[in-house]
């Protein structure tokens, strides 16, 4: 009997839908999964008379792979993830390869590739982006780990993931081991961004226009046709024209609490362990976490509340504004984004590709856009730019949208209507051209309360001076240099 290409332990939603998307394009798949039942369910119902080959054990599962044996896993990330690997390796011999195509933190795939390295075999943690949809369609892959495994699973992936317009495949290998899952992690932080961007846009579009779902899916419709052009802003026109049993809209049924998995957080996290202001997207997390304080918000409506100030003028200038304060923002977001992942690569000696990233999140994954097209046009002009906004497309397209931008976010705050992430993002686009911050003053209070020093514009970078700001009553002992 032909053995199995590869193997498929999780055949939850993404993977039943990767495994039918591998099957379609030629490739023989054992499936497994842990819970009774799931995969004859399978094999009854889309897997009947295709090539799968049902196994109802791990030890099954390895007797019906081609060698060296590729097995990959979809299955909930922390320690689901370990204890799987610790069942395969006894089972594995040298060379094998096991892949975590689920959401894990890149610090647990680091360390998983190198267990699984000290037994002789091969460990891929790749992102895959796309949902349902883009698992069964073609998803955008981002893997990373043991190098020496590439070559022996990269047909399959390129094979089944999107391509972009000239058919080139939207995977490609991105670095050592936790690399892969660290730019999935900065994806679904971004995405955490975008989501939240849109959504201010709706909320000020509804509080303060005073504008219909109806009238709201024209503007987000008429968006998705021009530089706004992403899977996101398309979904959201769609969300806008769904209607409840009752003939209501169904966006105003749904309860305003979100949720979320992680991937943001570790974002925000890591951001703060590189030392990179990643602005944004922590506040996009943030926004999460107050939207899921829904009683307690409530209540405070009642005891702080005020009307929201109804708009007086021209709506389609308004409109045109926010459209281009949320394309600024969304500038900001990605530069911020590529800033932390240029960061992490120096820390932990990975070799990115920045403009090859971009091309990996063209095509299938949640994030895709026409805009990602414009990043990788700035890393081909210049791979060692230090931050987007510097490029020329996008230092014009901010300049465009400076005054715009300005009048939505003062229109937001005046009006009482939240617009953290876009408000972030302007303080960000301002701050990162200004000259000079009040960073003087803190650095002067930090040596006023605990001598921590300063350097001086009269002296050369590295040189530290204390004041005695209390005229010798606490004395006059500076403390060592750091940054806390």
């Amino acid at each position: 009997m032909k053995k199995a290409d590869i193997g498929m332990i999780g055949m939850a939603v993404m993977g039943e839908n990767l495994s039918m998307n591998m099957e379609r394009h030629g490739y023989t798949v054992a499936v497994y999964d842990v819970w009774d039942g799931v995969v004859d369910k399978f094999m009854d119902g889309r897997g009947k008379g295709k090539s799968f080959i049902p196994c109802h054990s791990f030890e099954e599962l390895v007797q019906n792979l081609e060698k060296p044996r590729v097995v990959m896993m979809m299955i909930r990330a922390g320690s689901p993830v370990d204890e799987t690997i610790g069942k395969l390796l006894p089972l594995l011999d040298t060379g094998d390869i096991i892949i975590d195509g689920g959401n894990s933190h890149f610090p647990d795939t680091q360390r998983r590739c190198k267990l699984v390295e000290e037994h002789g075999m091969l460990y891929i943690g790749t992102g895959v982006s796309g949902g349902a949809e883009g698992a069964f369609i073609g998803p955008s892959m981002m893997p990373g780990g043991s190098p020496a495994a590439w070559e022996r699973v990269k047909p399959i992936f390129q094979n089944i993931c999107a391509k972009v317009e000239d058919g080139t495949p939207c995977c490609d290998w991105v670095g050592e081991d936790g690399a892969g899952h660290f730019v999935k992690m900065v994806h679904n932080g971004i995405e955490y961004g975008d989501m939240q961007l849109i959504c201010e846009a709706y909320q000020i579009m509804r509080d303060y226009l005073g504008m219909t779902p109806d009238e709201m899916h024209d503007v987000f419709a008429e968006w998705n046709k021009g530089e706004l052009d992403s899977y996101l802003i398309g979904i959201t026109a769609d969300i806008l024209t769904r209607k409840d049993e009752d003939g209501s809209p169904l966006v105003d049924k749904i309860l305003d609490t979100a949720g979320q998995k992680g991937t943001g957080k570790w974002t925000a996290i890591a951001a703060l362990d590189e030392g990179i202001p990643l602005t944004l997207i922590g506040e996009a997390v943030f926004a999460r976490c107050l939207s899921a304080i829904k009683e307690e918000r409530v209540s405070a409506s009642k005891v702080l509340g005020k009307p929201y100030a109804k708009f007086e003028g021209d709506r389609a200038e308004f409109i045109e504004n926010l459209k281009n304060a949320l394309y600024a923002s969304k500038i900001v977001s990605y530069a911020q984004g590529y800033t932390l992942m240029r960061s992490a690569a120096k820390t932990y000696g990975w070799n990115l590709n920045y403009g090859g990233i971009a091309l990996m999140w063209r095509g299938g994954c949640i994030i895709r856009s026409v805009f990602l097209g414009k990043i990788k046009e700035a890393y081909e002009k210049n791979p060692d730019i230090t931050n987007l906004m510097l490029d020329d497309y996008f230092k014009s397209a901010l300049e465009k949208a400076d005054e715009g931008w300005r009048k939505v976010c003062a229109a937001g705050i005046i009006s009482g209507v939240p617009m953290p992430a876009m408000t972030s993002a302007l303080s960000y686009y301002d701050g990162y051209h200004c000259e000079k911050l009040p960073a003087n003053l803190l650095q002067a209070q930090r040596d006023y309360f605990g001598a921590h020093t300063y350097e001086r514009i009269d002296a050369e970078r590295g040189k530290f001076f204390h004041t005695d700001w209390n005229n010798g009553e606490v004395g006059n002992t500076a403390s060592t240099q750091y940054n806390a």
